[in-house]
């Protein structure tokens, strides 16, 4: 895997406006500033105590009043959105109105079924490349089970999913704490493994089933003068066009895990697995180094796992929290921007697709039974 050490500089820098510089929002600025050939031009950030750590981040950016003052700097060449989920549909409108730039778009995609006909509307639309953003996919042990799946399993039959980590951390204005400004869990966290789900198996979901709830998280807290409502746990199992079935098992008060993520995918000819760990900020220095994230592949005839350790650059760990992926992201949406790819690898369908499994999971949770695709709205 390619690190931001051996990256050559392009012909012409590429200048990104920003749309929401909280957490993550941060670490795609952190990540960006890794890139050769990029910079921060404009950020439009709301929350004073956000705007003063993203100044020191991107030194050099100005700090918009407005998304219409964002989007009148001429000098920009594309765009990030990474406000709160409920606001990336009306942003995007607004963007679509003014002053169409590529974008990346952070997941969720949308929050709602009330949002799709706005989300159709702007697929069919817009006149440059929207990419949304699933950085699991470019996490570098998941990346590399992809690329080893079909030869290690001779064609994936059952894919599982685990993720055991923290709770959420808290936000600007706490509006992740609330399933109307989320999508629900399973929307907001989730949509990258239903992402991932669709891309390892090659196929749509036609059902799902699933039973999770709010067991301890948050439950002591008031915001808005509410207790909040997010889920904190729960079983996914996802049955796609083609046979093949997948589940997702989540837990958000199980940070002690030495691994975050655990895949494994199977099939006739054997079993893969990708181990990712968590974020290196949050593993106790009195344990030692961090987990490095590994590939094991076991095959069936002859038995005998195989374990590849993926190390990732120190830089790009300490960079963000997604294991790498946020650098690895923004290097294939950059070949975009510059005209080297001719589509994003991960389009607006792909983010349709992905809520709506989330929506068919709380759905299946909330009412006790299975849902079927075609009756999430589409």
């Amino acid at each position: 895997m390619t690190t931001h050490t051996l990256c050559q500089p392009r012909t012409r820098t590429i200048t990104y406006g920003i749309i929401g510089c909280g957490m993550m929002g941060q670490e795609h600025l952190r990540n960006i500033a890794l890139l050769p050939g990029t910079a921060i031009g404009t950020i439009f950030e709301p929350d004073a105590g956000m705007r003063a750590r993203a100044a020191r981040i991107a030194q050099k950016a100005r700090f918009a009043d407005s998304i219409e003052d964002l989007l009148g700097d001429e000098d920009l060449d594309c765009l990030l959105i990474a406000s709160p989920n409920f606001r990336h549909v009306e942003q995007l409108q607004a963007i679509a109105a003014r002053r169409p730039l590529p974008v990346l778009v952070e997941k969720p995609l949308f929050t709602s079924p009330e949002d799709l006909a706005a989300v159709d509307a702007l697929a069919a639309t817009y006149p440059a490349p929207v990419w949304v953003a699933m950085e699991y996919r470019y996490m570098p042990p998941v990346a590399r089970m992809l690329q080893m799946a079909e030869a290690a399993t001779g064609g994936i039959r059952m894919l599982t999913i685990r993720e055991h980590r923290f709770p959420f951390l808290q936000k600007v204005g706490d509006w992740n704490r609330f399933n109307r400004f989320t999508g629900g869990t399973f929307v907001e966290k989730c949509c990258h493994f239903f992402d991932l789900m669709r891309l390892a198996i090659g196929s749509d979901p036609v059902r799902v089933m699933a039973m999770g709830g709010q067991a301890l998280n948050h439950l002591d807290e008031t915001h808005l003068d509410e207790v909040p409502d997010i889920f904190d746990h729960g079983y996914v199992t996802v049955e796609f066009a083609n046979g093949v079935r997948a589940m997702l098992e989540l837990c958000m008060f199980a940070e002690g895990a030495r691994y975050q993520e655990e895949i494994t995918a199977i099939g006739p000819k054997g079993k893969i697995e990708a181990l990712v760990p968590g974020p290196t900020r949050f593993w106790p220095r009195e344990l030692g180094q961090p987990p490095v994230a590994q590939v094991v592949v076991s095959p069936r005839h002859p038995k005998g796992p195989q374990v590849h350790e993926i190390p990732v650059d120190p830089a790009l760990l300490d960079a963000g929290d997604h294991n790498g992926s946020t650098f690895y992201q923004h290097q294939r949406f950059l070949e975009l921007v510059r005209g080297e790819r001719a589509a994003p690898e991960v389009s607006v369908e792909d983010g349709k697709w992905a809520v709506r499994m989330g929506l068919a999971a709380q759905q299946s949770m909330t009412e006790r039974r299975m849902v079927e695709l075609d009756a999430v709205a589409v």
